[in-house]
C-alpha cells in the first residue's frame, strides 16, 4: 500500500489549521520558491506567549497534520526550551517562537526577498 501523496498547500492549510487551534499568533507564509539554494519552499512562523503555549501549538501541528493529512515531521528541534520550536516537514518548515526570541532573530527579515502573506485565520 503506498501513501497518498498531499499536496504542499494542503500540508500548509492544516499546519495553520494546528497553529490557529490553539491561538497562536502574528501567523506568516513566507515563500521561498523564487529565492536560490534554499532548504524548503515555504517557512510558516508564529508567536506563541509562553513556552507551554509554544509547545501546545507544536502538539497540535503534529496531531492535526497526522491525522488530517497522515504526515509527520522529518525533524523537530526546540521542544526543550520552547523558545523556537523549528518543525520541518521538507518542503514546508514551521518556525514557532515566543514572542521575545521572534523579535530578537527577526528571521522574516534575513529572508527579505520571500513573499510574505499575513495569515488571519478566520
Amino acid at each position: 500500500m503506498t501513501k497518498k501523496q498531499v499536496s504542499t498547500d494542503d500540508l500548509i492549510a492544516v499546519i495553520i489549521k494546528g497553529i490557529d487551534d490553539v491561538k497562536g499568533e502574528e501567523i506568516q507564509l513566507l515563500d521561498l520558491r523564487e529565492i536560490e539554494n534554499t532548504v524548503c519552499d515555504y517557512f510558516i512562523i508564529c508567536s506563541g506567549n509562553s513556552n507551554t503555549q509554544v509547545n501546545a501549538i507544536s502538539n497540535s501541528v503534529q496531531k492535526i497534520v497526522s491525522k488530517e493529512v497522515k504526515d509527520k515531521p522529518w525533524h523537530i528541534e526546540g521542544q526543550g526550551n520552547a523558545e523556537w520550536v523549528l518543525m520541518d516537514y521538507v518542503n514546508v518548515v514551521v518556525h514557532i517562537f515566543q514572542k521575545q526570541v521572534r523579535d530578537f532573530y527577526d528571521i522574516e527579515s534575513l529572508w527579505g526577498d520571500a513573499k510574505i502573506t499575513e495569515i488571519n485565520p478566520v
